[in-house]
């Protein structure tokens, strides 16, 4: 399968993501956006491409879908059940977190990939922050929009900080132990615990 192409650097459409991290084939990579988020719904020029808030895409269904291609936003309190409707007809649904404290957008994208079966983009937007990555990841986000002035080649690593989950979720989707892994420390604990012990090469 030939690898998806982004806009160049500097291409992007105002209004733009510059710091968006995605999995590509099954790795994550820093790319260009290729949406706008349309924040204020009634300056929306009805163009495709715009990522708009669900309720008012609800509100507006016909003229967002003679649109073309749209993707839709959910704010904490949005039911992602609301957003069924128009899960066969987006081609990206993104969940706000509006701040570091506010976790309900963990339950949201899990209940939109488990219950609702949004198998499509889903994208983490807001204060997104590197220490969130690993567990956004898990409850099947796998596009991230940085919030600004975060360091977007340092937020890579988040996804190689952990070297497994033991817990069943979106991703992996099976527990540890159903996928034959074997409970190992890291090696930094490793090595730790050999200088403790007076054990240390």
């Amino acid at each position: 399968m030939p690898e998806e192409s982004f806009p160049a650097a500097g291409a992007a459409p105002a209004g733009a993501h510059p710091q968006l991290i995605r999995f590509v084939e099954g790795t994550p990579r820093l790319v260009e956006d290729e949406w706008r988020l349309v924040e204020a719904p009634e300056a929306w020029d009805g163009l495709a491409g715009a990522l708009l808030p669900l309720e008012f895409a609800l509100a507006n269904e016909p003229r967002v879908r003679a649109s073309g291609r749209f993707g839709l936003w959910l704010s904490p309190g949005d039911e992602p059940e609301r957003a069924v409707p128009l899960l066969a007809h987006c081609a990206l649904v993104a969940v706000q977190f509006p701040n570091f404290g506010d976790g309900r957008g963990y339950s949201t994208a899990y209940l939109l990939r488990t219950r609702y079966g949004w198998t499509g983009e889903m994208r983490a937007i807001g204060e997104v922050l590197q220490d969130q990555l690993f567990l956004q990841r898990r409850v099947g986000f796998d596009s991230f929009a940085l919030a600004p002035g975060r360091d977007a080649q340092a937020a890579l690593l988040a996804f190689s900080g952990y070297p497994d989950a033991y817990q069943a979720s979106v991703e992996p989707h099976l527990p540890a132990f159903r996928r034959g892994v074997t409970a190992r420390p890291p090696a930094q604990v490793t090595a730790l615990s050999a200088t403790l012990s007076g054990n240390a090469p």
